[in-house]
């Protein structure tokens, strides 16, 4: 996988990534428990990578 970019969907326990190359077609998506996603970004290459998080995921 060669990813241009990511998104991630902050949350308190699952979160949401969604992998896209250079031309924004989807490469994977998918949810992630927080014992997962380190292990998921240390996996990937340097990438530009985009946070949101609504307002309940602060609390």
């Amino acid at each position: 996988m060669n990813p241009a970019t990511v998104g991630l969907d902050l949350a308190k326990n699952v979160f949401h990534v969604h992998v896209a190359d250079a031309s924004g077609r989807t490469l994977d998506s998918k949810r992630l428990t927080r014992r997962e996603l380190l292990p998921f970004f240390e996996s990937l290459p340097s990438c530009l990578i985009g946070i949101e998080a609504c307002a309940t995921a602060h609390n």
